[in-house]
């Protein structure tokens, strides 16, 4: 048994879901907060047997609009002053696949 967590932007949670769903799979959705853009997320949790992994990551990528490359601010502090501006990138999804050693249902 494994648990996917997938962590995706908020403009995708909902194709994420709704694909997961139809194919089958159970998805818990939790609101979430990326530290650096301060940008709104989606955590998607989704417990599936070990040979399930592929189709669900595969759900997932193509549910994502591709990665790309955003300019944001970096917070003040350290040795310079003031905000500076650093190249991120967004999109697609972050990903876990993590071992179950138990999943209940009571």
């Amino acid at each position: 048994m494994k648990l996917v967590i997938a962590v995706v932007r908020d403009e995708c949670a909902a194709a994420v879901q709704e694909n997961l769903t139809r194919a089958g799979f159970g998805v818990t959705k939790l609101a979430s907060t990326g530290g650096f853009l301060k940008a709104g997320n989606s955590t998607l949790l989704v417990g599936v047997e070990a040979e399930k992994v592929d189709a669900v990551l595969e759900i997932i990528r193509r549910s994502c609009p591709p990665p790309e490359k955003v300019q944001g601010d970096l917070p003040a502090g350290g040795a310079a002053p003031g905000r500076r501006r650093a190249e991120v990138v967004v999109g697609g999804a972050t990903v876990f696949v993590l071992g179950v050693d138990q999943w209940l249902k009571v």
